[in-house]
This record gives structure tokens, C-alpha cells and sequence, in this order.
């Protein structure tokens, strides 16, 4: 296969698409411009053996159009930022899995997510994130970190790379320098950091180093602006990509962009000139997730860069050519063929270790003893939204009040995402007379009404119970009396622990690792 200039570009780009069989619009991209990776969403997964007929399908596009295979990419974090359907084994919450007590279990949730990836044709997961969460208003990281230190991060963030190994796929630590000191999405704007070399190299990039030690495969860049390191964000950087990951802390794996389509570069920089600007930054891999057609123009427009560039000039042929060894020594190290599917029972026995994983993360909060529901109790409290843009878009059949009534009795009270007098009003109405108040929050640290209500609920002097369904920062402070659970994520598979845990079947005994102080 030639390998031209265009051929090197495709090499670098990674592309998301609509559908969950190859479209056509896709296979003449893949043509044109020799696209050699793919990155996958839950839009794309239906089942186990659609997914399994899909990668198989994009690695024959791909191999007989660039003599390479792909890169198969998917975000399988676990918990509240996952791709895959209930008929895999799902890991918790990051956050939950190092509540759960043990690095142990972080790799076993990586052995498992590697070993479900695996069997399906995936062969990359962009996992695990390595943001310490040191500011409890974050909107995108929270449950999705280890904990809010650089140690726990380190020691459950390394133990989930060497799962992923295990298990079979490629790993890669995000989001570098780090996106847990922000209070703004970067898919929705840009958010700026104002922190020197020393201090992100006494926290933020700690555990990026020992992420490096322990053999990572590739590091994803963050689209934020690190105001005393460079004028651009850290996706565009050369400062932050060669000079500091690069050449002082000594990463010699893959650098991936973070979709180029976030508003963060998106509005302020536009997409495809982003992409080129990453590229001559130093990002190995180009992620363009959402469209066909930015996917092109950023291809063009790193051609047009190229092109134009002297050799050994930033954005030039060498390093061009540099950043495709990279790629193809990384594909030379894929198995050269598809690993069997799991059989049921493989599959069952997965999920029941994720369970397991899962019911020992749910953690007691505060001093209350855990009350009894008694014959009438009350679960109230909202459906989940959508925190992040890189969560899944909502699933509207899931309830807590509505599945806690299912599985335990009582009476359902479903809530707006962030309550006003109006609603907390009816919810204290509500409550006449019931045998205990179990409310979920969800976000309530950031949707305020909220807390109001959980506020209103403990001084009626009844039983009552506090279950938060993402961040524990909502069990800040708790009303005397009433009993916190953190849970750490809004699934089926968290309610189906919380509801048995509340039923008496286990005693939950997760760990916080996060402070929780509270504020105003």
C-alpha cells in the first residue's frame, strides 16, 4: 500500500459516524482519505452481536483500503460514561470503584471491560480518566475520577491500565494536564486554568507520570487553556504536548486529541483548523466524533499544513512521518485475529463480578443509622439529565422513585431536575403519613432546588434517607437523622444495588474518596 501523504493524514485521523452498520458515507471517506480509525458511541451499539458484525465490518473497510487495520475506539469508563448495553458487564463509577476499597478491584473492572471490548472487536478503550478531582463543582469529571488526591487516582488509575492490558485492548489516561480543577464543561465552552508548571507537576500531572510508568498506550489531551503555559488549549499546545509530555516527562506512546468537535475548539477556534493545530502540536491521533464532513475538511486542512510547512518545520514531513510510526507500531501489536465471543455463561459470570464490585462501592455517609423503610415509604426525587455532553444521552425509562416502588412498595414521587418552592412544596405534602422519605439526588451540588428539598424533607422529623445517584458532594453536610448513601451513578445496574441494600440484603460499606466539606 503507498504511502503517501494522504494515506500518512488518514493514519492520524479518528472518526465517529451515525448508524450501527458501516455507512456508505463512511466507506468513501475511508476511500478518499485512507481514515484509519474509528471511534464508536452508544448510537452505535445495539447488542453483543451487532457490535461484534460492526467492528468486523469496519476492520475489512479499513484493512482493504489502507493495508492497516484500525484502531477501534470507545469511551468505556465505567459508571456514568459508558457505551455498552446490559447484555455486557458494565464497571462502576471510577469513583466507585476505588469507594469499593481496593486497586485490586480497579484492575478487575479493567480485566473485565478489556475482556468484554475484546470479544466484541473493540480494541482501544479511552479509559481510564486520571483527572484528580480537586474542585468539588466540576461538571464533567466527578464520579467519573478516582478521588479528589493524586495518590488514589495513581494507585486505582494505574491498577485499571493494567486490567485493560490484561484483558486485552489498549488503554489511554485523560485527560491531560488535567480536567479536575475546572468549573465549566469544555464541551460546552473553554475553561481556563491558571496554575504553574510546579503546581500542576505537584498534583494534576502525577498521576499522568505514573500512568507512563506503569506503560500506558496513550495519553488524550484536554481542551482546556493553561494560562501560564501556553496562549492556546492544551490539545494545541506544542508547550504542553512536546515539550512537557513529550520531552520532560518521557511519554513515547500516542497522544489523542479529544474530539475536535467540543465547543471548547469548536466555537472558539473552529474544528478542522483545531485538528490542524493539534497535529502540529504534537497529537498523534485526530478524533473527530460527530460528523463525516468535519472529519474531511480536517483532513484537508492537515494536508494544506503539511504541504506548505518545510520538513523539519512543526506540522512538517518528519514529524508527519514520526507520528505514523508511532500509529503503526502500536497496530502492529493488535492480535491478528478476532478473540472467540464469551458464551453466556462467561458473560454471567462478568456481570456478577461487576455487581459485586458494584454493591461494595455504595458507601454510608454521615452518622444516621440507616432507618427502616417500614410499610409506607416515600421515594421521591428526579430523573436523570444529562450532566456532560460526554455522558449518553438520557435514558428516559429509568426512575428512581419509580423503580425503588417496584422493587420495595410504598409510593413514587418523581421531581423536576431542580426543584422550586412549588414542587418542594407538594413533595412535603406528599410525605404526610409515610413510614420513611427516601430521596435521590442527582448533580444537587449543582442544581440546587435540589438540596432545598432534601432540606424541607428532614425537618418534617420523619425516617429519612439521602441516596446520591452521581457526585457524594450532595451528602455535604446532612440534616441531622438523616442517612446518606452515595451510589456514585444513575443506571439500572446502581438502582438494582440500591434497592437491595435498602431492602437489607447487604450492608454497605464503600469508602469515601473524596472530602466532603460543606459550603454554602
Amino acid at each position: 500500500m503507498k504511502q503517501d501523504l494522504v494515506w500518512q493524514v488518514g493514519q492520524r485521523m479518528m472518526v465517529g459516524f451515525s448508524g450501527t452498520e458501516v455507512p456508505p458515507a463512511l466507506r468513501d471517506l475511508v476511500r478518499r482519505y485512507k481514515i484509519g480509525n474509528v471511534i464508536l458511541f452508544e448510537e452505535n451499539v445495539e447488542s453483543r452481536a451487532q457490535l461484534r458484525s460492526l467492528c468486523a465490518g469496519l476492520q475489512a473497510v479499513i484493512l482493504e483500503e489502507t493495508g492497516q487495520p484500525a484502531l477501534i475506539a470507545i469511551d468505556q469508563e465505567g459508571g456514568v460514561v459508558s457505551r455498552l448495553k446490559r447484555d455486557c458487564a458494565v464497571a462502576p463509577s471510577a469513583m466507585a470503584v476505588a469507594a469499593a476499597g481496593t486497586p485490586e478491584g480497579a484492575e478487575q473492572a479493567g480485566r473485565i471491560t478489556g475482556e468484554e471490548l475484546a470479544s466484541l472487536g473493540v480494541n482501544f478503550d479511552l479509559a481510564p480518566v486520571l483527572d484528580v478531582n480537586s474542585n468539588p463543582d466540576n461538571p464533567v469529571i466527578g464520579a467519573r475520577s478516582y478521588g479528589d488526591t493524586p495518590e488514589a487516582v495513581c494507585a486505582y488509575g494505574t491498577a485499571m491500565i493494567r486490567g485493560l492490558r490484561g484483558g486485552g485492548v489498549f488503554s489511554c489516561a485523560k485527560h491531560f494536564p488535567g480536567h479536575g480543577d475546572t468549573a465549566m464543561d469544555s464541551h460546552l465552552g473553554l475553561p481556563r486554568v491558571d496554575k504553574s508548571l510546579a503546581v500542576l507537576e505537584s498534583c494534576e500531572l502525577v498521576p499522568f507520570a505514573a500512568a507512563i510508568d506503569a506503560g500506558v498506550d496513550a495519553i488524550m489531551t484536554t481542551h482546556i487553556l493553561f494560562s501560564q503555559l501556553d496562549e492556546v488549549p492544551a490539545t494545541m499546545s506544542r508547550r504542553i504536548l512536546t515539550d512537557i509530555l513529550r520531552e520532560r516527562m518521557g511519554f513515547a506512546g500516542l497522544i489523542v486529541s479529544d474530539c475536535m468537535m467540543m465547543d471548547a475548539i469548536a466555537k472558539e477556534y473552529g474544528s478542522a483548523a483545531g485538528g490542524a493545530a493539534a497535529a502540529a502540536a504534537g497529537v498523534d491521533l485526530i478524533c473527530v466524533s460527530h460528523s463525516l464532513e468535519t472529519a474531511e475538511q480536517t483532513c484537508e486542512a492537515i494536508l494544506a499544513q503539511t504541504r506548505t510547512r518545510s520538513e523539519r518545520e512543526p506540522g512538517g514531513r518528519v514529524e508527519m512521518a514520526a507520528s505514523v510510526e508511532r500509529i503503526l507500531a502500536c497496530k502492529a501489536r493488535l492480535p491478528k485475529f478476532l478473540p472467540p465471543e464469551a458464551d453466556a455463561a462467561q458473560v454471567r459470570a462478568r456481570v456478577a463480578q461487576m455487581r459485586a464490585l458494584r454493591e461494595a462501592s455504595l458507601t454510608p455517609v454521615g452518622d444516621a443509622a440507616r432507618p427502616s423503610l417500614g410499610a409506607h415509604p416515600l421515594f421521591i426525587g428526579c430523573c436523570p439529565f444529562r450532566t456532560t455532553l460526554a455522558s449518553n444521552p438520557v435514558n428516559r425509562t429509568v426512575s428512581f422513585p419509580k423503580e425503588m416502588q417496584a422493587r420495595l412498595g410504598g409510593m413514587a414521587l418523581e421531581t423536576p431536575v431542580d426543584p422550586g418552592p412549588v414542587d418542594i412544596a407538594a413533595a412535603v405534602r406528599a410525605s404526610a403519613g409515610c413510614s420513611c422519605i427516601v430521596l435521590c439526588t442527582y448533580n444537587g451540588h449543582v442544581k440546587r432546588g435540589q438540596l432545598a428539598m432534601l432540606r424541607a424533607l428532614a425537618a418534617q422529623g420523619l425516617p429519612m434517607i439521602a441516596v446520591a445517584l452521581r457526585d457524594p458532594y450532595d451528602l455535604c453536610g446532612l440534616p441531622p437523622g438523616v442517612y446518606g448513601l452515595a451510589a456514585y451513578e444513575y443506571s439500572a445496574e446502581s438502582l438494582e444495588a440500591v434497592a437491595r441494600a435498602l431492602r437489607g440484603g447487604f450492608e454497605p460499606r464503600g469508602r469515601l474518596s473524596v472530602r466532603l466539606e460543606a459550603r454554602a
